[in-house]
């Protein structure tokens, strides 16, 4: 019984598409990172571009808002950034996307079909009422009654792909060997093609209303019946279908199929060579019969692609590995050879352009300009290439593959692409599956296309204008190419030059990033703080501040990646208070001299200077022992405090509840507990303004105050409100406000948004209501939302909840910015009184008018959220205050970022970039008492807080770090070389296992006499090994180390082995495993290389280099090494060389001594040891997992026990738990098997057999396991009063509980958990009430998509894995619906809340303090 909790999104993508989603002038991209779904809009932003943009085109979101100083400017660019409007984990993983024009969506704009690996579609559209996506329809192709014969491929193992009818008529899903899934859609009721636009909307209506039962009116579906038909019913010869595609400027739907009569190879070329056929077919969807078109015959075998081409161009381009070639709608053809191997591969006609010595395979192609019809290219080496065409007339004469020179942004990639989409307007995206996917941008030259450019074109241009001039109306015509008719594109043909486009006529650049961590390669999980390293008595001399380091991405774009749980500060300056309560900053202004015409706080003179907008004071609250409060007045200079007594500053016997500033900055106000008073920026006394109740007369107190320039708004203790003003001559003044003052309220702020110029109000209600007042009407509110209190997902001022629906106890709202510099974005935080925090985002229905108010048709949606506050014993602020003050402090620029912060016993910032969704980070702290801004010369944009220990640190956001994509404080370290190994020695270095790519050439065989000397220019390439040694500090290069030529790393950890036979002295060692991979013809071979780490004499002005590898042991082994352990308690080794698994000792002498061995069957992939047991876990690529153990006297080895002989163990770990042992298994159909050594079980067969407990679908591609101890516990049922845990037999102490973390080639970071079995009813309890009551985006079924076929159960009645991706959302549901599920399952919430703290790994990661 265990959970799987995916920690971190996928961040692979793997499909893109771009449409008119959101509304129908919108711009939208759909990308697909595996099992999520996001959809961004474009945001354009003026950026400043230095003289050396080039090195610094990548940077982290983080520092988009930094100021840049002393850098010479060269010009200012139009630039566009991808905005995330929302993101949907899928049941499902997506294997296709594509765009339809669907009739009647609520949205007004297209549909997006999704198709799914299981052969599922679904029709989804955007609901504005909702702010959510909206299933129209799912369709299902997986019944065995469209299986093939017995022997056919299965489902999971074909190439499976959908594509749409660039008209919207119909989308075939190809599924199978050769099914064709036909999916129709309605049109609109139309005689010709030239019918009146007026007409339009009531046709519309007529197509799709029609009259139902008794005369009522009928919704009709906008798709038709689909219907499954074998290709080979459209021609006996498509039996081997290799690619289909649907074409364009047919009148009715017409794809064109690639394929063959028989199966395509290489090693067959000889008898089968140019056997691929290229046939169109047209639809007829009525009758359901096809016919065909054109057909043509002896294509290249290695063809793969069918890219079909709008107008001006048409007809579809053909793209195999060797060679492109165009075929148009008469069948001509145009071919253009691309390396020397298209001569050899096939006799079809092809210009010769073979010295570009190009590689096709993993290339991605997109339609570039509508121009010229030219096609881009990206190559799997992320290289730039534009195909162009030479026009006959309307006749495509012939094509030419140019490359993109680095001066012209050819190089600007770094990842292998996935996908590209065009979204107009100058802007390509193209995802990576490996590395990060990117926002490109293209211009041309204005001489080339001559098209004649539109004023607002020339006016958006500003300074570049050869760089944007057709940007506008490429979209429109790209759309107009797609779907409109041809007259229009006729005219352009017409225009189209007949010579090809030139070289250097296109330019590309990057203008926005998608991060990713994906594909994970390897794994280091630094030991905490406190602990040593394993296997050494001394802790590592430069311990790594991370949770997790990953080496991640493929080529060039592979790079070090380290994730933190918690935000760590980069702490600058700290000192200890005596007893501090609070702390703020202020930022203050000189007020403009009599006589000069200034807004208030503008002083021409002094607010010029360099330093105007540094903080010059930080005002401390302390708490005497008597209990009384003083306030200290401190001038900022840098990162020193000066603690001075200027002015009137109101600071013995002062008890300060807040500090701000009005009046444009000239008005300090300072908030005591029954009065305000207001300085000057010199701290001189203003005004002293009570706080008296106006009938009695009796003081109140001030609980909260929140500062909005020129308004102050202050909650006191007797829940009433007062709303104060800054005058024109920075008098603040009280504002009359009959609809604040006569109500109770439980928490009160302003807001001032970025996006609009109105100040509002946020006031919360006893009743647990909404109310929003605009400072222009104070008399009653703009907005109220009564459903506040119910906290469901969607907020609207009509919601009503049903009758006894459980209210949530909210203690305070706060409505902010989140964001970046890029993009910020209104959102409501509502705090309830367990401090569980609840993320709200406004959106408008029906969408409102710039000249609207803000609030005018104002929803909120409720942000997915499964962030957990910290339960601890810390006080963070006194008692009487606990609950009554605010806790959520709003900041509008810390690094860029605006962002809220809370402090209290859970510290935590709310982060937010453009491209992702608000996540929750808690801060590395003890209880933090008190937080504020600070900014000055030596702390940019930085913040200081006080913790629990009364420690003051002034701190600045980590550079080069982002957070909102994963939930996690992530910073990458590009190594511009993929990293297959890596790992870390105590002495401070990293060692990592890459490659560099070396021609291959024949070598003299005296065996292989047929090995001629080849006449290639054209050589294959292999991989060389490279070690590398990085320090952990400066991550800087230390020591290169090159392997043997074709010996490639495979495996390398650092293993604490015993050096001596005598003393048994022991170190940490660096084992490297290698293979020697010559070919097919030759044994594979591998070594076994053994380093010890020592200090030498370091390089000048390189402290660093201090540290050398020096090679110990060099063993040659037959077979490759691929797999190394740590074994035993004598400080031996296993390591899996060839089919062998033998344990080996380090001797005195330099050699490796064998004294035990275990014979395997094909290839080990996994050798894991048990700490502290002579257990053993081996597996093998194909033939299933063995269980093992070894012992020492005498030295030995043993079978326990074996899965099933049938399974492809890619990873595998220990899982020990109750006196249990299970095995967790990743299989390489992205499954986990659960298998358990019981050998008292009658169906182990003595426990020779390991026993299968359950399979779970995971979705993603497995890469490793890790095994990991929690300081956390599970809450048992003895928690529960007169609970009692009916599994407990003795009353021992508690075990360690046991997770293990996976991780994929997604770029997803999981969590598996054992449970109990009382954890294990509740939680799959409450899974099954959340797969039930949460809506599932595309209409999926979660249950379904982790349920595995043919599970092979075991033992009586077999337990799931539960999925608590499910768990996570449980924040999603309203406060009702969270009290039904948690009364159905028995319990309390703060026992479910103590299991999903386990669950997400809160007694793994974090606190490493």
């Amino acid at each position: 019984m265990q959970c799987y909790t995916e920690l971190a999104p996928p961040t692979a993508v793997s499909h893109a598409l771009t449409l008119p989603f959101l509304s129908p002038k919108a711009i939208n991209l759909v990308v697909a990172k595996n099992s999520l779904l996001q959809i961004f809009e474009l945001k354009s932003t003026v950026t400043e571009v230095p003289s050396d943009s080039g090195a610094n085109a990548e940077n982290a979101a983080a520092l988009l808002g930094a100021e840049a100083t002393d850098v010479a400017i060269q010009r200012t660019e139009h630039t566009s950034k991808l905005v995330l409007i929302g993101e949907f984990p899928l049941a499902g993983t997506i294997i296709s996307l594509a765009r339809i024009k669907a009739l009647d969506t609520r949205s007004k704009a297209e549909a997006l079909l999704v198709a799914f690996r299981d052969a599922k579609l679904s029709l989804v559209e955007w609901d504005p009422e909702t702010y959510n996506l909206h299933t129209i329809s799912i369709h299902y192709y997986e019944s065995p009654d469209l299986a093939g014969a017995p022997w056919s491929t299965e489902l999971k193992d074909t190439y499976n792909f959908l594509t749409a009818d660039p008209g919207s008529r119909c989308a075939a899903l190809k599924f199978g060997t050769h099914n064709l899934a036909i999916l129709p859609f309605r049109q609109r009721d139309m005689v010709d093609d030239d019918y009146d636009s007026d007409l339009e909307g009531p046709r519309d209506v007529k197509a799709v209303d029609v009259d139902g039962v008794n005369g009522e009116r009928a919704h009709k579906t906008p798709y038709s019946s689909s219907f499954v038909l074998a290709l080979t019913n459209l021609d006996p010869a498509l039996s081997h279908p290799v690619h289909l595609a649907f074409l364009y400027e047919y009148r009715e739907p017409t794809f064109g199929v690639l394929a063959a009569s028989r199966v395509t190879a290489p090693s067959l070329l000889s008898e089968r060579k140019d056997i691929l056929t290229y046939s169109v077919f047209t639809l007829d969807l009525e009758q359901k019969a096809s016919t065909t078109l054109l057909t043509v015959q002896g294509l290249p075998y290695d063809i793969s692609k069918v890219i079909p081409l709008p107008l001006p161009i048409g007809g579809v381009l053909l793209l195999g590995a060797n060679e492109i070639i165009h075929v148009d709608q008469a069948g001509k053809t145009n071919g253009v050879a691309i390396n020397e191997f298209a001569k050899a591969c096939t006799s079809f006609a092809l210009v010769d352009q073979s010295d570009l010595a190009l590689r096709l395979e993993g290339c991605v192609v997109e339609f570039l300009s509508p121009e010229t019809g030219d096609v881009l290219i990206v190559l799997g080496d992320s290289r730039i290439f534009t195909l162009t065409f030479t026009l006959d007339g309307r006749t495509v004469s012939g094509i030419t593959l140019q490359p993109v020179d680095a001066e012209h942004g050819g190089n600007v990639l770094a990842a292998r692409p996935s996908c590209t989409t065009n979204l107009g307007r100058g802007k390509i995206f193209i995802g990576s599956e490996d590395g990060e996917s990117v926002l490109l941008g293209w211009t041309s030259k204005s001489g080339q296309l001559g098209r004649r450019r539109s004023q607002p074109d020339l006016a958006a241009d500003n300074e570049d204008l050869d760089l944007d001039l057709d940007e506008d109306e490429e979209a429109d015509d790209l759309d107009d190419d797609l779907y409109g008719d041809t007259t229009s594109t006729v005219k352009k043909i017409t225009a189209v030059a007949a010579e090809p486009t030139a070289p250097g006529t296109y330019t590309f650049r990057v203008h926005d990033t998608l991060p990713s961590i994906a594909p994970i390669r390897d794994v280091f999980l630094p030991p905490p703080a406190n602990e040593n390293y394993p296997g050494t008595s001394r802790p590592p001399a430069h311990p790594p501040s991370a949770d997790i380091v990953l080496s991640t991405g493929r080529g060039s774009a592979g790079g070090i990646t380290i994730l933190n749980r918690e935000l760590i500060p980069t702490e600058l300056a700290q000192t200890t208070l005596n007893s501090p309560r609070g702390l703020w900053t202020v930022h203050a202004r000189k007020q403009a001299p009599k006589g000069v015409v200034a807004e208030i706080g503008q002083d021409t003179e002094g607010n010029l200077a360099s330093d105007a907008d540094y903080d010059q004071y930080l005002v401390v609250c302390k708490t005497r022992i008597n209990g009384n409060e003083d306030t200290i007045v401190y001038e900022v200079n840098g990162n020193d405090l000066n603690e001075t007594k200027k002015g009137d500053f109101e600071r013995d016997e002062a008890s300060t509840i807040d500090v701000g500033v009005l009046a444009g900055g000239t008005r300090v106000v300072q908030i005591g507990r029954s009065e305000i008073r207001t300085f000057d920026s010199e701290l001189i006394l203003d005004q002293i303004i009570p706080m008296e109740d106006e009938e009695s007369g009796a003081e109140l107190r001030i609980i909260n105050a929140s500062f909005a320039d020129p308004y102050l708004l202050v909650l006191r203790d007797d829940s009433s409100v007062k709303l104060f003003k800054a005058s024109s001559t920075a008098e603040v003044e009280e504002v009359e406000s009959s609809g604040l003052s006569t109500g109770r309220w439980l928490s009160a702020s302003l807001f001032k948004s970025s996006s609009f110029s109105e100040t509002f109000a946020f006031l919360l209600s006893p009743e647990g209501g909404l109310h929003v007042f605009t400072m222009s009407n104070l008399n009653d509110p703009c907005y109220v939302a009564e459903g506040l209190g119910f906290l469901p997902p969607l907020l609207s001022a009509d919601y009503t909840a049903r009758r006894s629906t459980a209210r949530a106890a909210i203690a305070e709202i706060l409505a902010a910015d989140l964001g970046d510099s890029t993009s910020k974005h209104p959102h409501l935080i509502v705090r309830t009184s367990t401090d569980d925090l609840t993320i709200y985002k406004a959106f408008h229905y029906p969408a409102r008018t710039p000249s609207d108010p803000w609030t005018k048709n104002l929803r909120w949606v409720k942000m997915s959220q499964p962030h957990l506050p910290k339960y601890t014993e810390e006080l963070a602020m006194e008692a009487e205050d606990a609950g009554k003050n605010s806790t959520l402090i709003a900041l509008d620029n810390v690094n860029g970022y605006s962002t809220v912060f809370q402090r209290g016993t859970s510290p935590c910032f709310i982060m937010k970039e453009a491209s992702s969704a608000p996540r929750i980070i808690d801060l590395n702290s003890k209880a933090v008492k008190g937080l504020t801004r600070f900014h000055t010369s030596a702390c940019q944009r930085g913040f200081a807080y006080l913790d629990s220990d009364d420690t003051l640190r002034i701190s600045q956001l980590p550079a080069l770090t982002h957070y909102g994509h994963l939930g996690w404080a992530v910073r990458k370290i590009p190594m511009g070389t993929e990293i297959y190994n890596f790992t870390y020695h105590p002495r401070g270095i990293y060692v990592m296992g890459t490659g560099q790519m070396e021609e291959f050439t024949l070598p003299e065989d005296t065996y292989h006499y047929e090995w001629a000397k080849e006449d290639i220019a054209f050589k294959p390439h292999v991989e060389r090994g490279i070690l590398k040694v990085i320090d952990a500090e400066t991550w800087s290069l230390i020591e290169n180390i090159v392997l043997d030529p074709q010996e490639v790393v495979l495996c390398m950890k650092t293993l604490n082995l015993e050096i001596s036979e005598t003393t048994h002295e022991r170190r940490p060692m660096i084992a490297v495993g290698t293979a020697i991979v010559r070919g097919e013809d030759l044994a594979t071979k591998g070594n076994i290389r053994i380093f010890e780490v020592i200090m030498v004499v370091p390089e000048p002005g390189r402290p660093e280099t201090n540290r050398k590898l020096r090679l110990i042991v060099k063993d040659e082994v037959k077979g490759a090494v691929s797999a190394i352990s740590e074994l035993g308690t004598q400080g031996f080794l296993i390591m899996a060389q060839g089919q062998k698994c033998m344990v080996r000792g380090l001797k005195e002498d330099g050699t490796l001594l064998p004294v035990a061995f275990m014979d395997m069957q094909c290839y080990v992939t996994v050798l894991k040891s048990l700490p502290g047991t002579g257990m053993l876990l081996m597996g093998d690529a194909f033939k299933g997992i063995w269980f093992t153990g070894y012992t020492e006297e005498p030295y030995k080895m043993m079978l326990f026990g074996r899965s099933r002989t049938r399974m492809e163990v890619l990873a595998a770990e220990f899982l020990p738990f109750e006196k249990q042992l299970h095995v967790i298994v990743a299989d390489a159909d992205n499954n986990l098997q659960v298998l358990q050594f019981d050998p008292e079980n009658p169906k182990s067969m003595g426990g020779l057999r390991l026993l299968h407990r359950s399979t779970f679908h995971t979705g993603h591609f497995p890469v490793s396991m890790h095994l990991l101890r929690s300081s956390l516990e599970m809450p048992s049922t003895s928690d529960f009063i007169g609970g009692l845990d009916p599994m407990q037999i003795d009353d021992g102490p508690p075990q360690v509980l046991h997770q293990i973390l996976h991780t994929t080639q997604s770029g997803t970071l999981a969590l598996i958990t054992p449970l109990s079995e009382s954890s294990y009813r509740r939680l799959s309890g409450l899974a099954t009430f959340l797969a039930n009551t949460l809506d599932s985006a595309c209409g999926l079924n979660p249950r379904a998509y982790r349920a595995v076929e043919n599970e092979m159960g075991g033992g009586g009645g077999t337990r799931g894995i539960v999925d608590g991706n499910l768990l996570l959302r449980w924040g999603e549901l309203g406060e009702q619906r969270r009290r039904e599920g948690i009364g159905k399952v028995g319990g309390e919430d703060w026992v479910f809340n103590g299991e999903r703290e386990v669950l997400i790994g809160r007694g793994i990661f974090g606190r490493r303090m």
